[in-house]
């Protein structure tokens, strides 16, 4: 029960491990497999220890990371197969080819020298979630629900099987050898093998006839709760019962034992079933159960392996089975087991040692500098403790200490600020809130919007987008102070929005709308174009018809000849038929001052002008 080896990926928090299978030893077949759970232990562990070394692991990115337990390296790396999460890889009896199963839908076959596809193909309209080779290696079945036999030189489906109503989390043949003699053996025809799902607490036996209308199961095991761990002895000869261990996930073990001749109608319950318990005479006096992680037979196909206690250190125990009792329950006291090796543990946690005398720079101003403080648990304790004749202060006085200036906390306006915008903004999505979303939305401050977009969470930003898109649908307003925020959250986001894979479906509807609001566009600036030409010249029209005629007299003449002049007055004579009042005599200045204000009268009152007279004088 102790770790022998450990290895962790590179890579193993962005793409974890998933499932895992030995390469068979040699070019032997591989010893019987578990599901695409975690915990594959082989039944003959013992023997096989030696020759077992590379280990394959499938990842949740879809790559397969072919590991060297003997050379303790990473050997190879698989990748270009699989697009999504692997949930099951499965070594073929030659030892240079694998399989796998992964959510995209997919079956692979690899070649593991060249570390190229040899051959992908469709295994299900879901994700396959299992695998399992036939004992001659000529045909594969692969399950999601449903299942199916392939043959592997064709690639195309032998045979199909109802399979459960949930993905199926195991497959393993059960017989090597057809129950009856009377024909000759094809392979696999009369072969039978049994499914387990998940949530499904019914493992199914399936027989491969040789008529294809025959879908369902020949029989059924019932188990108390989910499977997660399943181990068999696979019967060889004619008339030897298949032996099943199977793990629930309450942490029980259940024991069938059965020859598997033909249909049987009702599901078959366990022979034994076998749980572990603490003794409970220490401190606490209930017994407590110790889950069982997983189960293995033995070469001897007599005792079993067991693995139980908690996952980061299971204990590993060979048990010898007795059947004659329906029920079995173990008394370990895990804790005395687990303290022993605890106590070596070293803390692995080093304080420096540091001189009272030395100055620590922290970040921030150069030559800023803080004392080391050490850790002073004795004080802090005394501190805590009230003297005796000291009163404990009230909460108002707390409060008063607190010193919290009310006025500075309220914002101007009373209108929320840009932070309190953002959570605003998230709540209203999360809520899908018409109100807040109203509220936040109809802002038309280009630096509130700003600083909006950049405070919100990342993971608001589509949903804000799928909002922003329903809107642009709607009333032409509303699309205008949309645009605002788009633009911000464009710029803003423009980094994450890139990093998405599936950008272009998310923002398919935005395209579609700005593309439909763009195509017409030059269409409607045309005829914006024609509009503006005919109503200016309506509105010119109108205007000329309106405005009364204007006074085009001139306000001053001036004539080179008469310099001697020395009236001013009589320059500013504003009318063409005055020409015959000019006089130089200084007798008549008087006279022709009354004629001016007879002239201007004149004019005021429409009189008559003739054209070439006034243009001659201009």
């Amino acid at each position: 029960s102790r770790l022998q080896h450990e290895y962790v990926p590179s890579a193993h928090l962005s793409a974890a491990c998933t499932c895992l299978a030995w390469a068979p030893p040699g070019g032997r077949p591989p010893p019987s497999k578990d599901g695409p759970q975690r915990k594959k232990r082989k039944s003959e562990v013992a023997e096989v220890d030696k020759q077992l070394d590379i280990l394959a692991i499938g990842t949740a990115v879809g790559s397969i990371l072919l590991y060297s337990t003997v050379k303790g390296e990473l050997q190879s790396k698989l990748d270009g197969g699989h697009d999504s999460r692997v949930n099951c890889v499965r070594w073929h009896h030659d030892n240079c080819c694998l399989y796998s199963c992964s959510e995209d839908k997919h079956i692979v076959e690899w070649n593991t020298q060249t570390c190229k596809v040899k051959c992908k193909w469709k295994g299900d309209n879901s994700s396959v979630t299992s695998l399992c080779i036939s004992p001659d290696g000529k045909m594969l079945l692969s399950a999601g629900r449903t299942i199916k036999l392939w043959d592997l030189e064709t690639k195309e489906v032998y045979r199909h099987f109802t399979g459960h109503a949930t993905s199926v989390s195991s497959l393993m043949f059960t017989t090597v050898k057809p129950m009856n003699d009377s024909k000759p053996f094809d392979g696999i025809t009369g072969l039978y093998f049994l499914s387990g799902a998940i949530h499904d607490r019914l493992l199914s036996v399936w027989c491969i006839r040789s008529d294809r209308k025959e879908k369902n199961a020949v029989m059924s095991f019932t188990v108390t709760d989910e499977p997660t761990f399943i181990d068999l002895t696979v019967s060889e000869v004619k008339e030897e019962p298949v032996k099943l261990a199977v793990v629930c996930r309450n942490g029980q073990l259940h024991l069938f034992e059965h020859i598997l001749n033909g249909y049987c109608k009702k599901p078959l319950t366990s022979n034994c079933t076998i749980q572990i318990a603490t003794p409970g005479n220490d401190e606490d006096s209930t017994p407590k159960p110790v889950p069982i992680l997983a189960a293995a037979f033995c070469s001897d196909k007599q005792s079993l392996l067991l693995v139980y206690g908690n996952t980061l250190q299971p204990i590993i125990e060979k048990v010898s089975l007795n059947t004659t009792e329906s029920h079995v329950c173990l008394i370990r006291d895990i804790q005395k087991v687990l303290s022993l090796k605890t106590d070596a543990a070293l803390t692995k946690v080093k304080t420096p040692v540091v001189n009272s005398d030395t100055k620590v720079l922290v970040p921030g101003i150069p030559g800023h500098s803080t004392a080391v403080k050490t850790p002073s648990l004795g004080k802090e304790k005394k501190k805590s403790k009230r003297k005796p004749g000291e009163t404990e202060e009230s909460i108002e006085e707390r409060l008063g200490a607190l010193d919290i200036d009310v006025s500075k906390v309220k914002t101007p306006g009373g209108l929320p600020q840009t932070d309190s915008f953002a959570v605003l903004l998230v709540q209203g999505l999360e809520s899908n809130d018409a109100e807040i979303l109203n509220r936040v939305l109809n802002t038309r401050k280009e630096n509130v919007i700003k600083n909006t977009v950049a405070r919100m969470p990342i993971h608001a930003v589509i949903p804000l987008l799928h909002e922003l898109t329903k809107r642009l649908q709607g009333n032409p307003y509303s699309a205008s102070l949309m645009v605002r925020w788009l633009k911000s959250v464009f710029t803003l986001h423009a980094s994450y929005l890139s990093t998405l894979p599936d950008l272009i479906p998310q923002l398919g509807m935005l395209y579609q709308l700005m593309e439909s609001r763009v195509k017409t566009l030059q269409k409607l600036s045309r005829l914006h174009g024609r509009l503006f030409i005919l109503v200016t010249q309506v509105a010119a029209s109108e205007r000329i018809q309106d405005v009364s005629e204007v006074n085009q007299t001139a306000k001053l003449v001036y004539e080179d000849e008469s310099s001697e002049e020395e009236g001013s007055d009589d320059e500013m004579i504003a009318d063409k038929d005055s020409d015959e009042n000019w006089d130089e005599d200084e007798e008549k200045e008087e006279q022709s001052d009354e004629q001016d204000m007879t002239v201007e009268k004149e004019i005021n009152g429409d009189s008559d002008m003739e054209p070439e007279n006034e243009s001659e004088e201009e």
